[in-house]
């Protein structure tokens, strides 16, 4: 029997991605390896006034249903800021620049992107602040540096295309999204209603791993 592995299609700018955090690390707790996969979900540039307000109503949405933390750094400044760059690459870059260096470092340098973005209000496609989370993870400043410009070449690009080949194979239109691989069969995991409580969705992970199993 094949080890089950938990495939996370996120996006580091996506609040619902912010929202799914406790999600994705009970999961990480779990006896499963959690791959993730990053979507690129915004383009290079700030976002039209439209978009930013619509993203202001669902952060309000998903703070009453995770209880995540938007902080007044975020609203009031980086989301207010008209010349923003929200573009997702750069951080996606970090999440696998992070991830060649240490595998399991993938997941954390996904929350603190979110953290720094989300409680901050930093530039998260800054390489200066992403080279301080790193080092706040205990990673090697320049290997680092190092790893990022190695994903900006093309790495990067390559993931996202990929992900998005996943998502169009498992159905899959949005994030964050969830897909448990185990023995060659793979199934979506509804999480949806999950928000706010993580032991429901370890426990439906569990539950589809213990049917596989019988």
């Amino acid at each position: 029997m094949t080890a089950a592995v938990l495939h996370y299609l996120h996006d580091p700018r996506c609040g619902w991605c912010y929202a799914a955090e406790a999600l994705a690390s009970t999961a990480a707790a779990l006896p499963l390896s959690l791959r993730l996969h990053g979507g690129g979900l915004f383009p290079p540039g700030p976002l039209p006034q439209a978009m930013r307000e619509h993203i202001r109503v669902a952060d309000a949405r998903i703070a009453a249903l995770s209880g995540q933390v938007f902080d007044a750094a975020y609203l009031d400044g980086l989301l207010a800021d008209p010349q923003a760059n929200f573009g997702s690459r750069p951080a996606i870059a970090a999440v696998l620049a992070a991830e060649a260096i240490d595998p399991a470092a993938a997941l954390p340098m996904l929350q603190a992107l979110q953290h720094a973005h989300y409680r901050r209000g930093l530039h998260i496609a800054d390489m200066d602040v992403q080279a301080g989370l790193a080092a706040s993870l205990g990673l090697d400043r320049t290997d680092f540096e190092a790893a990022r410009a190695k994903a900006l070449q093309g790495a990067v690009d390559a993931h996202i295309a990929q992900t998005r080949r996943r998502m169009a194979g498992w159905g899959l239109q949005g994030f964050p999204s969830f897909v448990l691989e185990h023995d060659g069969r793979e199934q979506v995991v509804p999480h949806q209603d999950c928000y706010g409580s993580p032991g429901t969705f370890a426990a439906r992970i569990g539950a589809l791993l213990a049917a596989r199993r019988g």
